[in-house]
C-alpha cells in the first residue's frame, strides 16, 4: 500500500485514473482492517497494527488531498452542485478524524499495549472501513461518471 495517488503522467493529472487508484488503495486498507477486527478478540497482530497504524493517515491524506485539490473542483465545474461538494469535504474531515484516533489505538496495541475492550475496538475499526466504502461507493457512482473519460 503507497500513497501514490495523484502522480502526475506526461499531460498532467488523470482525474478518473488517479481517484481509482487512490479507491483501490483505500480498499485494500479498509481488508487490512476488517481482518484485523476479524481476529478479535483474539490475537491481533501487532506487526499489522504497526504497519495499518504507519499508512492509514498518508494514504487517506494523499487520497482526500487530491479529491480535494483536482476531483473535487473538476465535479463542481460539470456538476454546479456544491452541496455534494461541501458533503464530501465534510466527510473527508470526518475520516481523517477517526483515522487519528484508530491509528492511535493500533499504535498502542502494536507497540504491546493490550486491547482493553476488543469489543469498542472491533466497534472503531468496523465504524471506519464501513465509512470508507461507503465514501467510496458514492464517489464512485456519482462523481467518476461526471469526470470526463480519458484516454
Amino acid at each position: 500500500m503507497t500513497a501514490s495517488v495523484g502522480a502526475a503522467s506526461d499531460a498532467g493529472y488523470m482525474p478518473r485514473i488517479d481517484m481509482e487508484r487512490g479507491h483501490r488503495q483505500m480498499l485494500q486498507a479498509c481488508e487490512a482492517l476488517e481482518a484485523l477486527a476479524d481476529q478479535l478478540p483474539g490475537d491481533v497482530d501487532r506487526l499489522g497494527c504497526l504497519m495499518l497504524a504507519s499508512t492509514l493517515i498518508p494514504l487517506l491524506d494523499a487520497c482526500h488531498g487530491f479529491e480535494e485539490a483536482v476531483v473535487l473542483p473538476a465535479f463542481a465545474r460539470t456538476q454546479r452542485d456544491v452541496a455534494i461538494v461541501a458533503r464530501l469535504k465534510a466527510e473527508h474531515l470526518q475520516d481523517r478524524c477517526a483515522a487519528e484516533d484508530l491509528v492511535e489505538a493500533l499504535s498502542a496495541h502494536g507497540h504491546g499495549r493490550p486491547i482493553g475492550n476488543p469489543e469498542a475496538f472491533g466497534y472503531m475499526l468496523r465504524a471506519f472501513f464501513d465509512s470508507m466504502r461507503r465514501h467510496i461507493a458514492f464517489e464512485r457512482d456519482h462523481v467518476l461518471p461526471a469526470l470526463a473519460p480519458e484516454g
